[in-house]
């Protein structure tokens, strides 16, 4: 069977044996009603596990919406005008409302880049800024030692709304619910804190009870207390096909299940070797942006198996602090055992293939030069057919073999 898997603005075309081939995972079929800003209005009206938003605020109350920086695909601007409408119908004035763009560890914005993220509409009629990392109030220290220490303009509103979109996340389980406080509005502390628990199993994609890093986070978020939660489930092309509103853990697992009908999906057992795209060009601009099909592709590969990961990297690695711990570091394990230590934004998507490579080898297809791609670990090929026939070459003829044409987006889960 031949295969065409996303290579930049082309292909690879595999030819996998029909005698090895275990399965081709692309998203799910499922039903989808509204879209967009009529879905989110849908979802506003219909909250889960609360009262209508309307019923919560009340006139001349300090209002915080907090939403993802630019590093994110939340649509803010399109949620916005519903969420406004619905603010204003409850009385509240529009001077009274604050939209904090939670930086994380990450930069300030430019003016333009918060005002293409707000939207003209918000733009113009309310306050939109940055959270403040460096002027926080204390909440407190979790169970697990985390300080919560949230922006000012946030820890002092009379009510929070939390934004976010939902996706896999490979150590938080999924993005969206109390992720807009801790590690959104947050400090670097705090994040290092939260994030050195990423080596653990447990934490991991799709997996919500029992990951350390998820408890900690809604643990964090119920310190602060979020008034009403706004999240949204976006399709490949990054259209909004699910919104839900509510309760901030309630709404939020219903807004998991549904991302589980679409892209998790079920396997009878690890294969040999997994094959696994980001689905081409803008995704696999960079082995930072590659590296997420790499770590949903882990969930599909025996111990002692390969990962043949497809990606055109032509800008290389992507991020500077990335690539000063994949070009700097002397072995994988190296780099597991520093992420513990000094949590570092870049630096944990190097130990993360670390992790991976604990348990596997990958077989690394893109454009960057070979001997480079040795020097961080992985091993080169010019095209993926050669890389099947090398991994079969070792791995025996009758090896089992996975595709993962949109690795990114979808998540493997093995069926007990």
């Amino acid at each position: 069977m031949i295969i065409d898997f996303g290579f930049g603005n082309g292909i690879q075309s595999v030819h996998i044996p029909e005698e090895n081939l275990a399965g081709v995972l692309t998203a799910n079929t499922v039903e989808i009603g509204l879209t967009g800003e009529e879905e989110v209005r849908r979802a506003l009206e219909n909250p889960i596990g609360s009262k209508h938003l309307g019923d919560i605020v009340k006139p001349g109350e300090k209002i915080a919406i907090i939403s993802s920086d630019i590093t994110r695909p939340m649509p803010t601007w399109q949620v916005m005008p519903a969420l406004l409408d619905a603010l204003y119908a409850a009385g509240v004035n529009p001077n009274d409302i604050t939209l904090v763009f939670g930086l994380g560890i990450h930069r300030e914005h430019t003016g333009e880049e918060r005002r293409k993220l707000a939207g003209e509409r918000a733009w113009a009629e309310i306050r939109c800024v940055d959270s403040t990392p460096l002027d926080t109030v204390s909440f407190g220290i979790t169970t697990a030692g985390t300080p919560v220490d949230i922006s000012r303009v946030v820890a002092q509103a009379d009510r929070r709304i939390c934004l976010g979109n939902i996706e896999y996340h490979y150590f938080a389980g999924y993005s969206g619910g109390g992720k807009a406080l801790m590690p959104g509005v947050s400090t670097a502390e705090a994040i290092q804190k939260n994030h050195r628990m990423m080596v653990m199993d447990s934490a991991a994609a799709g997996r919500l009870e029992g990951n350390p890093i998820r408890e900690d986070i809604e643990e964090s978020a119920r310190m602060v207390g979020i008034d009403f939660l706004l999240n949204v489930v976006l399709d490949e092309k990054k259209r909004i096909v699910k919104a839900v509103a509510g309760d901030a853990v309630k709404a939020h697992r219903e807004g998991c299940l549904f991302l589980d009908k679409l892209y998790r999906k079920p396997i009878p057992a690890r294969a040999d070797i997994v094959i696994v795209s980001q689905g081409g060009a803008p995704k696999d601009l960079n082995l930072y942006q590659t590296q997420k099909a790499l770590d949903n592709a882990k969930h599909a590969v025996k111990k002692g198996g390969i990962v043949i990961l497809i990606g055109s990297n032509r800008e290389g690695l992507g991020e500077a602090e990335f690539e000063a711990w994949m070009t700097g570091s002397p072995s994988p394990h190296a780099m597991v055992e520093r992420i513990q230590k000094d949590f570092r934004l870049g630096g944990h998507k190097a130990a993360a293939i670390a992790m991976v490579l604990e348990n596997a080898d990958v077989y690394m297809v893109s454009e960057m030069d070979p001997a480079f791609v040795k020097s961080i670990f992985l091993t080169p090929f010019g095209s993926a057919q050669d890389a099947l026939d090398a991994a079969l070459g070792i791995l025996g003829k009758d090896a089992t073999v996975l595709a993962m044409p949109y690795g990114g987006s979808t998540l493997p889960n093995v069926i007990e």
